[in-house]
């Protein structure tokens, strides 16, 4: 299983504009591609230096294939909103992990 993470950090301004936009539309519309069979969103609750609100959401797929024909087939569409949304804003940055155990 590998779960790609994707660690957000949000500026006051426009956080409760982007929170409405992650929970109601961007985090279906990413599993609306079919490629990821669940997602998660939580709080990191270290603070920043840089202020704003940081926010972990990690979507659940099958393999590094799936998850590569996610970049080449949808990743440039989806960013391309957030990116329009909230520019500087907000800051995000994309982490690949291969689950090992749970206990």
């Amino acid at each position: 299983m590998i779960l790609y993470n994707v660690t957000i950090n949000i500026h006051e301004s426009v956080h409760d504009q982007w929170m409405k936009w992650m929970q109601e539309k961007h985090i279906g519309e990413v599993l609306a591609t079919g490629k990821f069979s669940a997602a998660r969103m939580v709080k990191v609750l270290v603070e920043e230096d840089m202020g704003g609100t940081t926010y972990s959401i990690q979507y659940t797929t099958d393999s590094k294939e799936t998850l590569q024909r996610y970049y080449d087939e949808d990743a440039p569409r989806l960013r391309e909103e957030g990116l329009q949304l909230f520019g500087d804003k907000m800051l995000a940055f994309r982490t690949e992990l291969e689950l090992i155990s749970e206990h």
